[in-house]
């Protein structure tokens, strides 16, 4: 599935933002939807995140078997470290599943973007973000008028502390950075990083791919280095795979500990 790194003319052809527009893999069956590549790879990431939870708290044994620790260990990663430590145990417990959803769901679509033969995120196209940011701006708003349905909007919009005066400057501000760019900046940190990832991977084995079987002469020694330097962005992008989904996850749980604060 990596993009082609020469085509007939024997010139090398660099990743382009095409390979985040598919085509539709159901083209001529006369469906009504269009399911590219991409859905493929959210779908499939979806059933195996699924199975991986099904078969790993199916059987829970007071000695677990070494898949089971793994699971819980992961389970026990958002509960304990982003639920408990920002929202407390109550509140915690409260929004645990959406967190622990949400945390899993953009690790396993993260992934599938090192995944020989998918190589590309779940989350390189817009849809997956935006709707997350959604579910998290609608959970941060519901949390907040939970706590304090007469007073949320009225905190949030004017926080204590500021002169009257001041409102008129204050009020827009908050207004803009509470409900306007919180969901905005959430979608495109995920989106742009797992754009940016695919395309640098793609750069890097086409271009291995180019200096190994077209290139002439001395020229074929530059494949080894755009592949080692391939392989370790593999490496670094399965670091950027969890910590956009760790990332993502905490900023949900702090938007949420915001809403339900005392003065709210």
């Amino acid at each position: 599935m990596i993009a082609n790194a020469s085509s007939s003319d024997g010139e090398f052809h660099p990743p382009s933002i095409s390979d985040f527009f598919p085509p539709n893999i159901l083209e001529g069956l006369g469906l009504p939807i269009e399911f590219t590549r991409i859905n493929l790879v959210q779908v499939l990431a979806t059933i195996v995140l699924i199975l991986v939870f099904v078969i790993g708290t199916r059987r829970m044994r007071i000695v677990p078997t070494r898949f089971q620790s793994i699971v819980e260990m992961g389970l026990d990663f958002v509960r304990v470290n982003i639920a408990h430590d920002l929202l407390g145990r109550k509140d915690g417990d409260r929004f645990l599943p959406l967190l622990t959803t949400m945390f899993f769901m953009i690790l396993f679509m993260n992934i599938t973007g090192i995944i020989p033969f998918l190589n590309i995120a779940g989350t390189s196209v817009i849809a997956v973000p935006l709707l997350l940011a959604v579910v998290s701006y609608f959970a941060f708003i519901y949390a907040g008028l939970k706590k304090s349905p007469k007073n949320f909007f009225k905190n949030s919009l004017f926080p204590s502390g500021v002169p009257p005066a001041l409102y008129i400057i204050v009020t827009p501000l908050e207004f803009l950075s509470t409900f306007i760019i919180r969901p905005v900046t959430l979608t495109l940190r995920l989106l742009m990083n797992m754009i940016v990832g695919h395309l640098m991977l793609v750069l890097f084995f086409s271009a291995t791919q180019f200096f190994f079987f077209t290139a002439d002469g001395i020229f074929k020694a530059f494949g080894v280095g755009t592949l080692a330097f391939g392989l370790a962005f593999t490496l670094f992008e399965m670091l950027v795979a969890f910590l956009q989904a760790y990332v993502f996850t905490i900023l949900t749980a702090v938007y949420i500990q915001l809403a339900v604060a005392e003065e709210h």
